[in-house]
């Protein structure tokens, strides 16, 4: 049985008036406060929301031991069935790996009206570092220090996970970010790319990378005083700012409002 669910990290759906609808997929260790700003943005203005949480995510690491991306991309694509439901049009946006299923489910969904993207994982980390990763696995390692709370405001937190799972981390490796890091120019929809200058978390040459090889437009932004978690650091309120726009960018009844 599952542990209780985190303060704050519960899904949350919102039926709007909108035509237009926001998908906003949290990162790995994360939940849904997280993002749970630009869902309540885009809530206020009218547009349909869905905010998952992801499997194993909000409750205690231990839950999050056995699961995949596999469990992980469902969730995001259930959530996009869910929207494409009840609106003519689907925008999807993520933070960290987040940002990496958003990709994931545009590729599955080439319908896709947008994508927001803010600091995505888009390349598996280096050869080295995935060896050391399946040592500490091989020598019965479950779980490493944690990677959440990259936030340079003082005043706010993240709460993830204290802890790593390292299966896990693999399989996003493996089985999410590998497969796809070469397939972004087959994406032809809108991005917006949020990325921040100083990430401990993912470096900024995976938006780099993610920039220079998919296939629409990019509008890249970059967070000058924000670490990793930008969604909830000092410009948070540009992350708002900047899903609201292409929502509206992909709205008929927005442009003519």
């Amino acid at each position: 049985m599952s542990a209780p669910i985190m303060p704050g990290a519960d899904a949350w759906s919102f039926e709007g008036s909108s035509t237009t609808g926001l998908l906003a997929l949290h990162g790995f260790t994360g939940n849904p406060s997280s993002v749970r700003l630009l869902a309540e943005a885009a809530s206020s203005a009218g547009y349909h929301v869905e905010l998952p949480r992801l499997a194993g995510h909000g409750t205690v690491v231990d839950d999050m031991l056995t699961t995949t991306w596999a469990d992980w991309s469902a969730d995001a694509d259930a959530a996009f069935e869910r929207l494409a439901a009840r609106v003519d049009r689907v925008v999807v946006s993520g933070l960290s790996m987040g940002g990496s299923l958003a990709l994931s489910t545009a590729l599955a969904h080439p319908d896709t009206a947008a994508l927001v993207c803010i600091n995505p994982a888009t390349v598996p980390q280096g050869a080295d570092v995935l060896e050391m990763v399946e040592e500490m696995v091989d020598e019965g390692i479950d779980v490493a220090p944690g990677i959440g709370s990259d936030i340079a405001d003082p005043d706010a937190t993240e709460t993830a996970y204290e802890g790593t799972p390292l299966r896990p981390l693999l399989s996003l490796q493996h089985d999410g970010l590998a497969p796809m890091t070469d397939r972004f120019g087959e994406l032809t929809m809108p991005l917006t790319l949020l990325t921040s200058r100083q990430d401990h978390v993912v470096s900024p040459s995976d938006s780099e990378h993610l920039a220079g090889t998919f296939g629409g437009s990019v509008e890249h932004v970059w967070l000058e005083r924000s670490f990793h978690v930008a969604t909830k650091d000092y410009e948070r309120d540009i992350c708002v700012e900047r899903t609201l726009a292409v929502l509206a960018a992909v709205t008929p009844e927005a442009a003519t409002a």
